[in-house]
């Protein structure tokens, strides 16, 4: 399946599971490069984890591998890797997402696939990194939200440690390991070198979280702690109206001048919160007197105050409410495909280019679905124990 994205003609060899590696393959798919995803005769294991139309077929592995060509094989045999090395040798990009020992003991580290394909980028999608002690640990996203002050971040937040409601460490890993990729072919475009990139969860996210959070930690000496403060403010969270929530952030100078004069005029003489510094400064004492503020309307008599006044707001939305949201479906946010298991309705692609569009690639594929067109389109010779 051949998209007419920016990346149209880019083949790309997909040893990924689970989400990480996937969704980082998915964004190529949508953007136009042909993915081959191997697999081995029972699955990526995410094909099992929710509800789907058939077994094999989940919501979440439908999401994160649309558009991708299956093929099954089975790399325990030297059948299957003869076939592997043979589509490793038509394909641009090999990205995989198993630990360095297990790949190397299959006999695919970069070193044996760039024989193969000197020119290859080689993209490994890693836990923790192999340059480090806990390079042998086993990771998923619980455990890397953990590691990188997640759940500290959401205590100082709530009073209770949690993760947040979202797998937010294998998606921020699966676009770090887009873009790293998609660096490593640029410089391919312009020099014809081939290299070996890494990606490395833990790393990603404390990357991530570290943006605001290093904060004063990161200065010698010390100025401060590792956190930024407006973040973990206890009463930061929507605000309670007459009639339900609503998040808003009156954040800036203008819009606090303009907060407090159409809602608290006497704020206004207080020097205690004249300026972004000062407020900032009492940053939770703030949250504090606008919550106790905001309950006095509705939600929609907020909203629209705010929006006349230029503050940014939003009503609180669930994730069912987002098929149904008038500015993504003006936008032709979501796009629905007509599988072989009925139609589904994707949400699509969130970029634009004026003369390269991605869009959604397609239906996900079934278990070695493209076992033979794959092979035969290669011209590369059948196996004998791949479904499909």
């Amino acid at each position: 399946m051949k998209g007419k994205g920016p990346l149209s003609g880019v083949r790309v060899v997909d040893l990924t599971a689970m989400v990480m590696g996937p969704y980082c393959t998915q964004m190529m798919a949508d953007m136009g490069a042909d993915v081959i995803k191997i697999e081995s005769p029972d699955g990526d294991n995410t094909r099992y984890i929710s509800v789907g139309p058939v077994p094999g077929m989940s919501g979440v592995f439908v999401n994160v591998n649309r558009g991708k060509r299956s093929v099954a094989l089975d790399l325990r045999t030297e059948a299957g890797k003869t076939t592997l090395r043979g589509i490793i040798q038509r394909a641009d990009v090999f990205i995989h997402s198993m630990r360095s020992k297990a790949i190397a003991k299959l006999g695919f580290g970069y070193e044996d696939v760039a024989a193969l394909k000197p020119s290859i980028i080689y993209t490994n999608c890693y836990g923790y990194s192999r340059r480090g002690p806990d390079r042998d640990l086993t990771a998923y996203d619980d455990t890397i939200q953990a590691e990188c002050g997640l759940p500290a971040v959401q205590q100082m937040l709530t009073g209770e440690a949690n993760y947040v409601g979202t797998i937010m460490a294998d998606k921020v890993a699966g676009m770090t390991a887009l873009y790293a990729t998609m660096m490593a072919l640029f410089h391919r475009e312009r020099t014809g070198e081939g290299q070996e990139v890494e990606v490395g969860m833990f790393e990603t996210m404390a990357s991530f979280m570290l943006v605001e959070h290093a904060n004063g930690a990161m200065f010698d000496p010390p100025l401060g702690p590792a956190i930024y403060p407006r973040a973990v403010a206890p009463n930061r969270r929507p605000y309670r109206t007459s009639d339900g929530y609503i998040s808003a952030l009156i954040y800036n100078d203008k819009q606090w001048s303009a907060f407090v004069g159409a809602v608290r005029p006497a704020w206004a003489s207080d020097p205690l919160f004249a300026t972004l510094e000062l407020r900032a400064r009492r940053i939770d004492t703030v949250y504090a007197l606008v919550a106790g503020t905001l309950k006095e309307r509705t939600t929609q008599e907020w909203l629209d105050l705010f929006r006349a006044l230029d503050i940014p707001a939003a009503p609180l939305r669930t994730p069912d409410e987002l098929f149904d949201n008038p500015h993504l479906n003006a936008v032709g946010f979501f796009e629905t495909v007509d599988t072989p298991q009925g139609p589904v309705r994707f949400p699509g692609v969130p970029t634009w280019f004026s003369r390269t569009p991605g869009r959604v690639a397609g239906a996900a594929p079934e278990l070695g679905a493209h076992t033979r067109e794959v092979l035969e389109e290669l011209g590369l010779p059948l196996v004998n124990e791949t479904p499909g």
